[in-house]
């Protein structure tokens, strides 16, 4: 890769001699750029076209946030379909329905702006780039919903970009070269890990694993990876994994794989499923490994839990402790909780639907659409600030059984019940059953 780099950039430099920017010095900023795009678009030398891609991103970097605003708005309104040839291919498709007119119609309903995305992506550091660029884009959709479009042609060609087969599987260990280990304890979006003997005890011991996917565009910068404890029970609390203190076990004693943390690294990324596949492939890795593994489970936050039950404002005075501080501590009130909370986890876990149909719970949402089932609910699993706050210090294990992985996902993608199990569906019973007998008000789901 290195050397694929340096070659993209000694053409592009060459390139240079061959493109006249200063020709557009009399047009504005934006309508160089959008000049550059266009140029792009229609180059038909190597050299020039690497050229004139870097210059495009090299402005796009130095813009502030409103010039970043107007250049998706230029990618929106100059650079979808040219409608003209369309609505003439449309006609004569309709006309004789046909191999050749139903490609022209298909080459003609493409906006440009996916070819341009795919022209910049062959300059250097493109892809770092675009995906940056994405990013961008979608912090700026939850003020300008009509940039959409935009983000959808991202969508499109990040998902044949970073499919399955150009994923590489790495294990990251204490011998990883630094500049990965450093973006590995800057990624960490669940756990955070606080220096650099807290990363050592997650990755050197000899029952600690830690697995990312990379690709062959960002070969330093990790995708997504996923932290793994070996041990000899299914874990009910996030302090037994990360106590600094703990008994490291022996590998060969170990028959059971804890994945405790999963994190994106790439928010440009953000809607291009990497989770499942690498699950999919540790567990594969591990059995090969380690063949005496026969349980694979995870420990596992519920990041809304809290805020879906503050909106159902529980009129019950036992419940009212939850707004005390170190109500975990109170003898009188834990206990009462323990009884309840756990229920109410369970219910908000695989009862309420969205207005799409779907889970409330994102989490639940992965490991269940992944054929996981939802084996065990943890109380006070997590008791740091984080997790307090967000789940009143629940969590909880997924279980990936081998042999029921496939039809748990099928079922529950043809919108059967979620998989779960006997103890569960319990919990869960009885968490509606408190819903229905406790008085709610602005109870959504």
């Amino acid at each position: 890769m290195s050397f694929l780099s340096d070659m993209l950039a000694a053409i592009t430099e060459r390139g240079r001699s061959l493109v006249d920017f200063t020709s557009l010095s009399q047009a504005t900023p934006m309508e160089q750029t959008a000049a550059l795009c266009h140029s792009l678009l229609s180059s038909r030398g190597e050299a020039s076209a690497l050229a004139t891609a870097s210059e495009i991103l090299l402005r796009y970097r130095a813009m502030d946030s409103g010039g970043k605003l107007a250049f998706f708005r230029m990618l929106l309104q100059d650079f979808g379909p040219d409608m003209k040839p369309l609505v003439a291919a449309v006609n004569t498709f309709v006309a004789s329905p046909n191999e050749r007119a139903a490609e022209a119609l298909h080459r003609l309903s493409e906006p440009r702006r996916q070819n341009l995305f795919r022209m910049l992506n062959q300059s250097a550091q493109g892809t770092a780039e675009l995906i940056q660029m994405r990013a961008e884009l979608l912090a700026l959709l939850p003020d300008h919903p009509e940039l959409d479009p935009v983000d959808k042609d991202f969508q499109h060609l990040f998902r044949s970009w970073f499919n399955r087969g150009f994923l590489e599987l790495r294990k990251i260990d204490w011998r990883t070269p630094a500049a990965i280990l450093e973006r590995i304890i800057r990624y960490e979006a669940v756990h955070e890990i606080a220096d650099w003997d807290d990363l050592r005890r997650r990755i050197d011991p000899s029952d600690r694993l830690l697995y990312a996917f990379f690709h062959p565009r960002l070969p330093d910068e990790p995708l997504i990876f996923v932290e793994v404890a070996l041990a000899s029970e299914m874990a009910s609390s996030i302090d037994s994994i990360l106590d600094p203190d703990r008994t490291i076990i022996a590998t060969e004693k170990a028959d059971t794989a804890i994945f405790y943390s999963i994190s994106d690294c790439q928010p440009g990324l953000r809607g291009i499923s990497f989770g499942n596949f690498l699950i999919k492939q540790v567990v594969e890795e591990l059995r090969t490994n380690l063949p005496q593994l026969n349980r694979f489970v995870t420990l596992s936050p519920v990041p809304l839990f809290a805020r879906w039950l503050s909106r159902h404002q529980i009129e019950d005075s036992e419940m009212d402790a939850l707004s005390q501080p170190d109500w975990w501590h109170d003898a009188k009130a834990a206990p009462v909780l323990e009884k309840k909370l756990p229920a109410l986890a369970a219910w908000y876990l695989t009862g309420p639907r969205d207005a799409a149909g779907r889970l409330l719970d994102p989490v639940a949402r992965f490991h269940l659409g992944n054929g996981a089932r939802l084996e065990r609910i943890n109380w006070l699993a997590n008791t740091g600030n984080a997790g307090m706050a967000s789940s009143h210090g629940i969590m909880v294990n997924y279980l990936y059984k081998l042999d029921e992985i496939e039809r748990n996902h099928e079922a529950y993608a043809s919108g059967q019940p979620v998989a779960v199990s006997a103890s569960v569906r319990r919990l869960a019973t009885g968490g509606a059953r408190l819903l229905e007998t406790t008085h709610t008000t602005g109870g959504k789901s």
